[in-house]
């Protein structure tokens, strides 16, 4: 097997293991808090929104560091250190006596995180330009996988082993993460000539800065449309369900069907990337996604939304492999670390901004105005990445 795809098997079972680490706390994390003292609703309200942003706040702004690190001394070390440090974390919070040991230890989690992009621009800088897509269509599948089964795992293991364990059972994985990655990734790192290069000599290297940026936004785009329905999934299912009972688990359902045809699309688009160009994927995939928000908005049953759901899953898993396709053909292999850190944070900002706006949309103007104004943000998206890469971004 080359080394490339024996690194990208190697990679995604990595990127699975760190974003079940990352998503399992969903299912109980407002009673982990209440376990640690918090006792009245609303300020465990509180406190599950600021345990739970915490991590992706700090990310945002470290990740272009840990890129910056992987140009200089490799993307290796940079997965050991990711992988190492989340265990040693993950383990902790098992141990926290109160809830600001809890913050701290999230916002710790964020200043350690740094995994996915790592891999990322791995399997990007070793993968052959005609199989790109397809390795980045797959690594992206992990991740999905991870986020997926992730909420499952930590509500079944809180139920059978108690919710403070099951920060120890998870930082037990990432630990084999750590030692996989140590063991059976290889990485031919060649050090580049300068590695102090400054934020503004980087974007001088870039021939197309423009192009760069739109990806950026557009990798804060497909975040912010993932994450808009967070808030509001549950009160729309029930509103759709008229009280039929089990929303919670019919909620989780309505997310995770999305996720599901978005595994099953991904290694497929990116096959058809590396054939016919990323660009033209992400275009499809862009205003495809636009047009599939819409009728969203005006479902009468759980039928037709957990439907459009899937729909909405087949494009947005020909998105992010597709920009991160053409991120690698954008820049220098010298700064590509960093470079997908910068894209990493765009990410870690969607996830942020999505349920945040998301919720006050609902609130202020009712929820089919999260989908309808979601798909309005989309299809400017891709009018902004047509107009950008018409000149540029022609060829695979």
């Amino acid at each position: 097997m080359p080394l490339w795809k024996r690194n990208l098997y190697i990679l995604w079972s990595g990127c699975f293991i760190t974003m079940i680490g990352s998503s399992l706390v969903i299912p109980f994390l407002p009673l982990y808090i209440e376990q640690l003292g918090v006792k009245e609703v609303a300020r465990i309200a509180q406190w599950s929104g600021l345990v739970y942003s915490a991590t992706f706040m700090l990310s945002a702004f470290v990740s272009p560091i840990w890129g910056r690190l992987a140009d200089k001394h490799g993307r290796k070390l940079m997965l050991l250190r990711a992988s190492l440090g989340m265990a040693v974390i993950m383990t902790l919070i098992g141990l926290v006596q109160n809830v600001y040991q809890l913050f701290f230890l999230r916002l710790l989690m964020g200043a350690v995180n740094g995994y996915i992009p790592a891999a990322i621009t791995l399997v990007a800088t070793q993968a052959p330009k005609e199989h790109s897509g397809w390795a980045l269509g797959t690594l992206s599948t992990g991740s999905v996988a991870g986020t997926l089964i992730g909420p499952l795992i930590g509500g079944t293991l809180s139920e059978i082993i108690g919710l403070h364990h099951v920060f120890f059972v998870t930082g037990g994985f990432m630990l084999l993460s750590f030692l996989v990655s140590l063991l059976f990734v290889r990485e031919e790192f060649v050090k580049p000539t300068r590695t102090d290069l400054t934020n503004k000599e980087v974007f001088k290297l870039i021939k197309h800065p423009k192009v760069l940026v739109a990806m950026f936004l557009t990798t804060f785009m497909i975040q912010f449309a993932n994450m808009s329905i967070e808030p509001i999934v549950t009160i729309y299912v029930n509103q759709l369900a008229q009280n039929m009972g089990h929303v919670a688990i019919v909620s989780g359902a309505v997310v995770s069907v999305a996720g599901l045809s978005n595994i099953l699309a991904a290694p497929w688009l990116g096959r058809l990337s590396d054939q016919y160009g990323a660009r033209k994927i992400l275009m499809v995939c862009l205003f495809l996604a636009a047009m599939v928000f819409i009728p969203q908005a005006f479902v009468h049953n759980l039928w037709q939304l957990m439907g459009l759901r899937f729909l909405l899953g087949l494009t947005m898993a020909g998105m992010l492999p597709s920009v991160n396709s053409l991120i690698k053909r954008s820049v220098p292999q010298s700064v590509t670390g960093r470079v997908f850190g910068y894209n990493q944070s765009a990410q870690f900002l969607g996830n942020i901004a999505g349920p945040n706006l998301g919720g006050q949309m609902a609130a202020y103007f009712g929820i089919q105005y999260v989908f309808i104004s979601t798909s309005a943000l989309l299809f400017l998206n891709a009018g902004w990445v047509y107009i950008t890469g018409k000149k540029t971004l022609e060829h695979p």
